[in-house]
């Protein structure tokens, strides 16, 4: 019989699987623990053990759960923070964690991501630069109070250097197999979001508010198309994805928050959003496999609309863009 493989082995061998091909481990290691290649080398041969703040950083900087390395069946849940607003953790900090996150999961060679969505996935965001800056302005007006925009007015202008962030994390999203969940009140958020900064007077100009509802209305045509394909593209692109690696369900009641679940290389991550888009994330094994089941069977009581479904899709969708009109009647009887 085989030896069992110590838990330092376990521990780096689960780093290797994600880090890319051409990185090197030892210099991975030595940077992380400050440490030279000589005593990173002992630790990887196992002639000399982590301590127990290495293994604290490691697992942390990797997020790799604790109790999946010692096989623990524990109802405790080890989750990383990622809180807009906290210790100074803003949204350019919060974009940068999540194209960090979104190119390790793109780099991996079996990916998926499944999406409950409450509201918009937070990538859609970027496909357009009205509604990019709408929501960083709101975020940072509702999230952030000394965020500097206390008395600043909305624009449809994003800032630059957010937006290219938003535009990265959207191009990698937009290449891995992804499922989505959304419901009917998928969208409701930002319109009442809309209409509740058009009544506070926070637009510079009122006729941005309708430029932002026919922006909505072509990124639901786009979303529609995607549906129709069965992949996903940039605005204005073709249907050049590959075939089936977008699949949309509609589930009329069951959608209640914001649920990202990766797969990466048999890796899994929740993504568990709180407070609007701050976010709670585990590699958990127990909780991640009772998450994974919770979706998959969320889509079994779900019709899905991508793909032949047209019927389905267009009513679905026409919903959708009925929601938008009815905002915007309302925003016109108060202009």
């Amino acid at each position: 019989m085989e030896p069992q493989p110590s838990i330092q082995e376990i521990l780096f061998q689960s780093v290797k699987d994600r880090l890319p091909n051409n990185t090197s481990f030892v210099h991975e290691l030595s940077e992380l623990l400050n440490i030279s290649y000589d005593s990173a080398y002992r630790r990887i041969r196992g002639e000399k053990e982590l301590s127990l703040e290495e293994l604290k950083t490691i697992c942390l900087h990797y997020r790799i759960s604790v109790d999946a390395l010692f096989n623990l069946k524990s109802n405790h849940v080890i989750f990383n923070s990622l809180a807009i607003g906290e210790n100074g953790f803003n949204i350019e900090n919060w974009l940068q964690s999540l194209l960090a996150a979104i190119k390790q999961i793109h780099a991996a060679k079996e990916r998926e991501i499944i999406y409950a969505a409450k509201d918009i996935p937070v990538f859609y965001y970027f496909e357009f630069p009205e509604i990019a800056a709408f929501k960083i302005y709101f975020w940072n007006k509702a999230l952030i109070p000394a965020s500097g925009y206390e008395n600043k007015k909305l624009t449809l202008e994003a800032p630059d250097g957010l937006y290219e962030t938003g535009q990265q994390l959207l191009s990698h999203y937009i290449k891995i197999p992804t499922t989505e969940i959304w419901s009917e009140e998928t969208i409701s958020s930002v319109l009442r979001q809309i209409e509740y900064c058009f009544i506070s007077g926070f637009f510079a100009r009122n006729e941005d508010v309708f430029k932002l509802y026919d922006t909505l209305d072509s990124w639901l045509d786009h979303v529609q198309m995607q549906a129709e394909c069965g992949s996903q593209f940039r605005h204005g692109g073709n249907c050049e994805g590959i075939e089936n690696s977008y699949k949309l369900f509609n589930n009329e009641v069951l959608v209640s928050d914001n649920t990202i679940l990766v797969t990466m290389d048999g890796h899994k991550t929740s993504y568990n959003t709180y407070n609007v888009i701050s976010q709670l994330i585990t590699t958990n094994p127990v909780f991640c496999d009772q998450i994974d089941h919770s979706l998959r069977n969320l889509m079994k009581k779900s019709t899905m609309i991508s793909g032949t479904s047209a019927k389905e899709r267009n009513r679905f969708f026409n919903i959708l863009h009925e929601k938008v009109k009815t905002h915007r009647v309302r925003i016109e009887r108060l202009s």
